[in-house]
């Protein structure tokens, strides 16, 4: 079972189709209980920092996915759901603390003339480590779709898999270990986004068999 966390903030219906669609038993999960009794978990997120820090709090799912993580669960983080796991964000004032789990911050867009802000549509993702199995089967510079005013900046260069360039250049995705994250959303982006869950799915698979 993989757990996709409601923390009561969002619409996961697009989400919850595109795991099914890549042969995923899904699970919608509220309680903390459930994260320990998943195979893997997704965050996903739409809306505010705070909003999503605050859900998750209040239903007791920051500790739960916390502790998922540092016993080696398999993680995969999704827009908001990749922000969380830093520590901080620049965000509206927020003052909600992320998970902590990778040191950096959330900062905004740089403001350029002629620069939308947020980034809404298609953007390209250079794949900075081939070797990350979430991309395994998806071309370096393909396109996916962005939903975003704010992106983190981590700290530990190395964590991150894949960059993209919207006035700043962000690390659009990272890896480390068992936790895995994108800002953009692969539940909308076609062919090579259901590829990249299918990716994680099989990752899945293969800790459930022992293989990891």
């Amino acid at each position: 079972m993989i757990a996709l966390i409601d923390y009561g903030a969002g619409n996961l219906r697009s989400v919850h189709r595109a795991l099914v669609a890549v042969g995923a038993q899904v699970e919608l999960v509220t309680a903390p209980e459930r994260v320990h009794a998943a195979r893997a978990v997704v965050l996903p997120g739409v809306g505010a920092f705070d909003d999503c820090a605050c859900g998750l709090a209040a239903r007791g799912l920051i500790d739960a996915c916390k502790q998922f993580i540092e016993t080696g669960g398999l993680f995969l983080g999704i827009c908001i759901g990749y922000q969380i796991l830093f520590e901080r964000s620049e965000e509206f004032n927020s003052t909600a603390p992320g998970f902590g789990y990778f040191k950096g911050k959330v900062v905004r867009f740089t403001e350029r003339p002629g620069l939308k802000i947020p980034q809404i549509g298609w953007n390209r993702v250079e794949l900075v480590r081939p070797d990350c199995p979430l991309f395994e089967g998806i071309p370096d510079g393909s396109y996916f779709y962005f939903v975003h005013s704010f992106y983190p900046v981590p700290v530990d260069e190395s964590i991150v898999a894949g960059r993209t360039a919207y006035g700043d250049v962000f690390a659009s995705a990272v890896w480390c270990r068992n936790v895995y994250a994108v800002q953009f959303h692969p539940e909308k982006s076609q062919k090579v986004g259901l590829q990249l869950l299918r990716n994680f799915v099989r990752l899945a698979e293969a800790k459930s068999r022992g293989d990891q």
